[in-house]
């Protein structure tokens, strides 16, 4: 065989392997706080290589990413996670502190090695303490093979990144919810699209009806708007997610219609919309056509939904390059729907459904778990409980005590699959106090589970926040949303069991219910909580666990911490 012929079977062999298993692709990241000008306004927040959000990770699929991460933070831990991949086999690179892994100490470096199985729209951001809330986060897009077809067409695309800042830190925030009387964070003050803002001025101020400055961009190239850059005539694929800390938000581009194909990473039916409601820990790949007249600029806003804002809209431009991107747009930017209209933003969640040929839920359950969203106090403190437990987590990572066994190290007792039916969710709880615990509930292998997440009444006086909730490690089927308190043996009638939409975050709507199905097919060990970072850091989330036993091995530098680290050191002697 000539050399010639034998490395054109080398290139036609190797691009069937890696069509088939994929390639390696290596990132580095050095975590580390910075002083950076999102919203023109200088202050601290974490950054991935100097960059603030962090570098955008592409790869297709069946990639393996490496990412090697090194903690620079001097004085706390970190971990990421990983938002939307599975970790199929590789449960320990989660990223999730004292749940999957240890947390990664200062100066350490830990490997993050996981295969991306799916094309989608994800992101990723820290998982210990409220280190999302401090900046640290970026885009993970996954790619089809160059082989493959989207099954939608687009001409280009553009990669949007949501998220609200404070002025306060990260650290001042912790110590606030942790106090009595707890010191809530209060609203954003800016809402950043890829990582820019501006604070307390506008730049649609020449309107007139924002009661807000104009916007000078003092802080130069790092707070001015990226602007999507467009040619008459095409289709553009938009994709979008959301890393809040707080806000849901509505995205809008003035005089264009969004329809909607992609969401958490599944194709759903597409449908169009003037705009979009996204909540925290959601993505949506939407497509715009530029149909409109090209010698003008049009408006891309976003503002907060389901809480009073108290933060301006965030904005940028979709500029038609047959024109200046320097000229403002002849009109407004679009209005955000009022923040308490919840049955507009019902009105779109239920318009997402699946796309013909996506894998439909079983027909029934293996086992049904109620969950009881609720505030409460604990000896003064303010926390958030699920069927009156507020959520601690332990010293010892839950994926090493199960896989190895050992004793004492979180409460063995398995939590509540239910609440007492007589409890009134439109009423103040009748006992506001609380309880803590870690259990974890422990499914069979291949279990299929229904989980009802169940909304409530606030502590005191009147009202119902919004709670969006993400699975780890699997996706679920939305069967459905309902009003007020779900009626078991009633309410399964509405399911929806033939185009319920596979997610991995779903909301729960005020004094209403969220109904969810999925399959315990992922041996690990997985948070499912409210994406709320506040929420979670005061309590609201659950464990599950399934199949941990078949787990084949777990990288000892993950559970470099509690009683595995002092299991491993007795093995060394």
């Amino acid at each position: 065989m000539s050399l010639l012929k034998a490395f054109f079977v080398w290139c036609i062999w190797l691009g069937l392997f890696e069509l088939s298993f994929g390639r390696r692709v290596p990132y580095h990241f050095d975590v580390e706080y910075t002083y950076k000008k999102p919203d023109c306004y200088e202050h601290v927040v974490i950054g991935i290589n100097g960059k603030f959000p962090g570098p955008t990770i592409t790869a297709e699929v069946n990639d393996t990413l490496v990412i090697t991460l090194t903690n620079k933070l001097s004085t706390e831990g970190t971990v990421i996670h990983w938002h939307g991949i599975r970790q199929l086999d590789t449960p320990w690179a989660d990223g999730t502190a004292a749940i999957s892994q240890c947390a990664i100490n200062p100066g350490e470096t830990f490997v993050y090695e996981f295969k991306v199985d799916r094309p989608g729209t994800y992101f990723y951001h820290g998982h210990y303490g409220m280190q999302r809330a401090a900046g640290l986060y970026g885009s993970l897009i996954v790619n089809l093979p160059k082989t493959q077809s989207e099954p939608f067409h687009y001409d280009g695309e553009f990669n949007l990144l949501l998220s609200d800042l404070w002025h306060t830190s990260s650290h001042e925030q912790e110590v606030g919810l942790s106090s009595a009387p707890m010191r809530w964070v209060g609203e954003p003050q800016s809402l950043l699209i890829n990582g820019r803002g501006q604070f307390n001025c506008s730049l649609a101020a020449r309107y007139g009806n924002t009661g807000l400055q104009p916007c000078n961009l003092k802080g130069g190239e790092e707070c001015a708007p990226q602007i999507l850059h467009v040619e008459p005539k095409k289709t553009y694929r938009i994709r979008i997610a959301s890393t809040t800390s707080l806000a849901s938000l509505n995205l809008a581009i003035s005089n264009h219609k969004l329809i909607v194909v992609e969401a958490d990473g599944n194709y759903v039916h597409p449908f169009a919309v003037d705009d979009i409601d996204i909540y925290s820990g959601e993505t949506y790949s939407v497509l715009l056509t530029t149909n409109q007249d090209p010698n003008k600029n049009y408006w891309l806003s976003i503002g907060v939904r389901g809480r009073k804002p108290g933060t301006p809209q965030g904005l940028t431009i979709l500029n038609y390059k047959k024109i200046s991107a320097s000229v403002f747009p002849i009109s407004p930017p679009p209005i955000t729907p009022l923040w308490d209209d919840f049955e507009r933003s019902k009105t779109f969640t239920k318009k997402i459904i699946s796309k013909m040929g996506t894998p439909q839920p079983p027909k029934t359950a293996d086992r049904r778990i109620l969950l009881l969203n609720t505030q409460n106090r604990l000896g003064g403190f303010t926390k958030w409980s699920i069927n009156n437990v507020s959520l601690t987590l332990p010293t010892t990572p839950y994926l090493g005590s199960i896989k190895f066994k050992l004793n004492n190290t979180f409460d063995r007792t398995p939590p509540l699959d239910t609440f007492p039916m007589d409890y009134d969710i439109f009423k103040n709880p009748v006992n506001p106090n609380t309880t803590v615990g870690n259990g974890v509930y422990t499914f069979q292998l291949n279990q299929i589970v229904d989980v009802i997440l169940q909304n409530t009444n606030q502590l005191t006086g009147n009202g119902s926040e919004i709670h969006p909730w993400h699975l780890h490690g699997h996706d679920f089927w939305v069967l459905g949303y309902g009003e007020g308190k779900f009626r078991p043996g009633v309410d399964e009638k509405s399911f929806n069991l033939t185009r319920a939409p596979l997610r991995n975050t779903a909301v729960i709507f005020p004094y209403g219910w969220t109904a969810l199905r999925f399959k315990a097919d992922n041996p690990g060990v997985w948070a499912f909580h409210c994406h709320i970072e506040p929420h979670l850091h005061l309590g609201m989330g659950v464990i599950f666990a399934e199949g941990v036993h078949k787990i084949k091995k777990i990288p000892t530098d993950a559970l470099t911490c509690g009683a595995t680290a002092r299991m491993f050191a007795n093995n060394k002697h």
